[in-house]
């Protein structure tokens, strides 16, 4: 097995692919101190106040003198970022593509024209006040009717929000929820609402925009005698309009695959993130779409992401996206690159470029077609970003949201959590697979000890074909289905 990577010939420093010794010779140069799994090295030797270069590309700066072969961390190094930042337009040449061959999935036609890769009922809360109505609902309904033949499953979403916000933060609830409510992956949602709170059931209806009225039911519980048996009556109306939907083939293009990272280590931006950037390679090439979120965790990246616009207009919405993110860390007055987590740190990240470069490998090397904000619709097949904070919980519902079937999570710490769709966990370490066979759908782990990224990439694509086929995932094995929307705002 293979112990030492150096990523790119400019590289200097090694990271570490196994715990190393000390006096132990590796890349050329002997270790003067032990080093961890996924941490770094110094290849030469590094003044204070000198560039650390990782990925080809600058990832801080040396606080002291590093001796050759000594460990580099955040004991003797720091971030090189600060402040929002001028950027230029320079159109990078995007090379050609391989010649990728394409693959059919079976998925469920919608009345709106969209695809979806679920055929779930939804309890969806308007508010968090009746969150535990619609748990009830739903209990209440799986007890008398159990698994049924064409439905994939009933569940509910509950969150805290609905009432008590004001502006952006009850603009953004009313927008998730909406955007739920419209989900491919849903055969037939129920909108639960207590009937006082902010928002209101009739302003949601009215703002919902064009959607199946065949499949979508309300219910206001304050209006009801009885909530749950009138909310189960409602699932039972949906269920026998849903239970006869049928997949049919469609080219694997019709797919939108969010791409997402959580718990990283160091062995993230070498072995799970540029797995997933082939993948999006690949659906890219193919006609299909991707998108990248944790605009946080391109800070310092962001200039590699702005050369591959495929305009300048693309580029001016990558530079409202990047910079908006760091005025919003500084308009609550909190440093914009207090990044990497305690755990990131732990896994041998040790500045945000560090984290950054690693992350921005989930892109892969196509070109960003489009750039969503709030309220903004996926309609641009290729590569898009997506605005958002890093962390796992909002950013898989804010990708879900926009309209991704599925999400690529790639992890090297580990995490149970999935969204309200398929949350396919990635390991990028063998350990971590083996150990949290409850938690991980896909090793990319054995990059590092022999197998090549085209054989894995088959396998992940394997493997997506199959879940849109309807194969669960680990986070759906295990009912490990969650929500979280972004508050910026007041609570009243």
């Amino acid at each position: 097995m293979k112990k030492t990577i150096v990523i790119t010939p400019n590289d200097s420093v090694g990271v570490a692919l196994a715990p190393l010794k000390k006096g132990e010779e590796y890349e050329g140069v002997t270790l003067v101190e032990d080093i961890e799994k996924g941490h770094k090295f110094a290849l030469k030797a590094i003044k204070a106040g000198e560039r650390v270069i990782k990925y080809g590309e600058v990832i801080g700066k040396a606080t002291k003198d590093i001796a050759v072969g000594e460990h580099i961390h955040s004991h003797n190094m720091a971030t090189n970022l600060e402040g929002t930042l001028t950027y230029s337009y320079n159109k990078k040449e995007i090379a050609k593509a391989p010649d990728y061959k394409s693959r059919k999935v079976n998925v469920y036609e919608r009345k709106t024209g969209e695809v979806g890769i679920r055929n779930e009922l939804w309890v969806i809360p308007t508010v968090g006040c009746v969150n535990a109505q619609a748990r009830a609902i739903v209990e209440a309904f799986n007890k008398k009717h159990g698994d049924i033949d064409g439905i994939d499953g009933v569940f509910t979403f509950t969150h805290p929000y609905g009432c008590s916000q004001i502006g952006e933060d009850h603009n953004r609830t009313k927008m998730i929820l909406q955007r739920m409510v419209k989900h491919p992956n849903a055969g037939g949602v129920l909108v639960l609402g207590l009937g006082c709170e902010n928002n209101r059931m009739d302003v949601f209806r009215e703002t919902l925009g064009d959607y199946d009225a065949d499949r979508t039911e309300f219910l206001i519980a304050q209006d009801v005698e009885d909530e749950i048996a009138e909310g189960v009556k409602l699932l039972e109306k949906l269920c026998e309009k849903a239970k006869g939907d049928r997949r049919v083939e469609k080219d694997i293009s019709c797919l939108k695959v969010g791409l997402k990272c959580g718990g990283s280590d160091g062995l993230s931006g070498i072995t799970a993130n540029p797995l997933v950037g082939r993948f999006s390679d690949y659906i890219a090439t193919v006609g299909g779409t991707t998108v990248l979120t944790e605009v946080p965790e391109m800070f310092g990246a962001e200039q590699l992401l702005m050369d591959r616009a495929k305009d300048e207009a693309t580029f001016d919405k990558i530079v409202h996206l990047v910079n908006g993110f760091k005025e919003y860390y500084q308009k609550h007055d909190q440093p914009v690159y207090e990044n990497p987590s305690p755990g990131n740190k732990a896994g041998g990240i040790t500045t945000l470029e560090d984290k950054s470069l690693g992350c921005t490998q989930k892109s892969g090397s196509r070109e960003v077609c489009d750039v969503l904000f709030d309220g903004d619709k996926l309609t641009s097949h290729g590569l898009n970003l997506l605005n958002g904070p890093g962390n796992d919980m909002v950013a898989v519902t804010n990708l879900a949201s926009a309209g991704c079937h599925m999400v690529l999570f790639t992890t090297g710490r580990g995490t149970p959590f999935g969204g309200f769709v398929p949350t396919i966990k990635i390991a990028t370490n063998s350990d971590l697979a083996g150990r949290k066979k409850n938690w991980i759908d896909f090793n990319a782990g054995s990059i590092v000890t022999g197998d090549t990224f085209e054989q894995k990439l088959e396998e992940l694509i394997d493997l997506v074909v199959e879940t849109a086929n309807g194969k669960k995932t680990v986070n759906e094995r295990y009912n490990s289905r969650d929500i979280a929307i972004f508050k910026t705002g007041v609570t009243l």
